[in-house]
C-alpha cells in the first residue's frame, strides 16, 4: 500500500500510533471459482496472497478470475456438445442428465487447471 500518496490518519492504543487502514469492502459475493482461487492461493502461495490483500489487488483478481471461469465453461461446455452431441432429452432424460453432467466435469476440471491452480 503506498502511503505516500494517503492521508494517514493514526490512533493512539496504549503506548502505540497504529494507522487507521480501511480495506476496500468486496462490492458483491465473490462465486464458486473466485473462493476457490482464494483458497488456493491463501494455502499454497500465501505469500503472494498476502502481498495482494494487503495491495488492494486480491479482490479484483479474484472478480476477475470469477468471471474468465464462468465465461470459459460456457465456452467449454458449447464446444464439447458440439462434438458430443446430447441425447434427446425428451425420449431418455436421465442419458440426457448423465451426459451433460459429464461434459460439466470435463469442462471443469480445465478450467480448474488453467485458471484456478496455476
Amino acid at each position: 500500500m503506498n502511503m505516500n500518496s494517503r492521508n494517514v490518519t493514526y490512533s493512539t492504543v496504549g503506548d502505540y500510533q497504529l494507522p487507521n487502514l480501511i480495506l476496500n469492502q468486496p462490492r458483491k459475493p465473490l462465486g464458486k471459482y473466485g473462493r476457490l482461487r482464494r483458497t488456493y492461493l491463501k494455502e499454497q502461495r500465501p505469500v503472494l496472497y498476502h502481498t495482494m490483500l494487503l495491495s488492494g489487488s486480491l479482490y479484483p483478481h479474484l472478480m476477475e478470475v470469477e468471471q474468465t471461469a464462468e465465461s470459459r465453461m460456457r465456452q467449454m461446455m458449447t464446444e464439447l456438445l458440439a462434438k458430443n452431441p446430447a441425447p434427446d432429452k425428451e425420449q431418455n432424460q436421465m442419458a440426457w442428465v448423465q451426459h451433460m453432467n459429464s461434459l460439466k466435469a470435463q469442462a471443469e476440471e480445465l478450467v480448474l487447471n488453467e485458471l484456478i491452480y496455476s
